[in-house]
């Protein structure tokens, strides 16, 4: 059984005394139309829209595949089949609803064989406390507070990102790098570039096996094709480094500051011969890896025809130049993903406690 314990001032009731779920609507990709309407799934908000389908804000879980995840939405969205919705709140305020279902653990209402699915009925009588509005309204500011400083965080990360982006464009795509009025351009490239293959300026390398069963926990993330997958108490290579898909999931490069552990569906840069990890992450970002697909039903990066392809590599004294500003940028990005961190971890302490009533609002 699953409850909120409560306390004075928190009435004895049922999950669908807090909010009625429902089951959301049937949307392909191909029937999705440009616009700005988040078309919510149970991994959370993966495309757009121009037509809503449920007036906001709102609460969303997981229904079938990833089971029970959370998300909110205060404007108005399109919740996929593949999730349940608030269609009633009841009354309650929407964020405290929000934290609450974070509360229940959803896996345990698995009625799936082969993909997890979660029916509504299952869960809508599960025996909770509720507190009063007022109540509610409070937690429910507390809580958002942390998760307010964490998006502000977020988006100052992808600023900095993006400005490093246009610096790096700015230079070595655009040459509008200092002093370039005075600089020749000679066969396409400034006089002191140099033309050379991308094998010659770094060396992309396979990841390593680490099965799900021979990690243990610790700090080191580890990184697949799409991103971080897991972590593990001991890191396979050092920081900076660069990783990318090697398997599956191919394109995106992901600038890791900390030691880590890459898989083997991934690549990473086992050496840098003429530029930083600061200068590769961007040349790599930019020059589309995704087009070294070697494979046939999977898609493959193959690693020996990146290696044969040309890039422009600027002058020494340039790059260093360049490296101050971007390291800089990414020690304040460091800072920030630091943070959050620290501010998740706090919120996430606080929330069993407020919602439970232990702490008095």
């Amino acid at each position: 059984m699953i409850s909120f314990f409560g306390s004075p001032g928190w009435s004895p009731g049922k999950l669908q005394d807090l909010v009625l779920l429902q089951r959301g609507f049937d949307i392909t990709k191909v029937e999705q139309k440009d616009g700005d309407i988040a078309v919510i799934s149970s991994s959370g908000p993966g495309s757009r829209h121009n037509v809503p389908k449920v007036c906001g804000p709102g609460v969303i879980i997981g229904r079938k595949g990833t089971l029970g995840s959370v998300f909110y939405s205060e404007t108005d969205y399109w919740p996929h089949d593949t999730t349940l919705w608030s269609k009633d709140l009841k009354g309650n305020n929407a964020k405290f609803v929000y934290y609450a279902l974070q509360r229940i653990d959803m896996s345990l209402f698995d009625t799936g064989a082969a993909n997890p699915t979660l029916n509504r009925n299952h869960i809508h009588g599960l025996p909770i406390f509720i507190p009063e509005r007022k109540t509610q309204d409070c937690i429910a500011n507390i809580l958002a507070a942390y998760d307010d400083l964490i998006e502000n965080n977020r988006q100052r990360i992808a600023l900095l990102e993006e400005g490093a982006r246009q610096h790096y464009k700015e230079w070595f795509v655009r040459f509008r790098f200092p002093g370039h009025e005075h600089v020749k351009i000679i066969d396409g490239m400034p006089e002191g570039w140099e033309r050379l293959p991308l094998g010659d300026v770094l060396t992309l390398q396979r990841g390593f096996d680490l099965p799900v069963s021979d990690r243990n926990e610790g700090a080191a993330p580890v990184y697949g094709s799409t991103g971080i997958v897991g972590f593990h108490d001991v890191a396979k290579v050092d920081a900076p480094m660069l990783i990318t898909g090697r398997s599956g999931s191919l394109g995106q490069v992901r600038f890791v500051s900390i030691p880590c552990w890459p898989l083997n569906t991934a690549l990473w840069v086992r050496e840098f011969k003429r530029a930083s990890a600061w200068f590769a992450y961007f040349l790599l970002s930019e020059m589309g890896l995704e087009k070294f697909n070697g494979g046939a039903s999977v898609p493959t990066l193959d690693r020996k025809v990146a290696h044969a392809a040309p890039v422009l590599l600027p002058s020494v004294r340039l790059l260093e130049t360049f490296d101050e500003t971007a390291q800089h940028i990414f020690e304040l990005i460091d800072n920030l993903a630091r943070q959050n961190k620290q501010i998740a971890r706090a919120r996430d302490l606080l929330l069993p406690k407020l919602m439970s009533g232990a702490i008095a609002v």
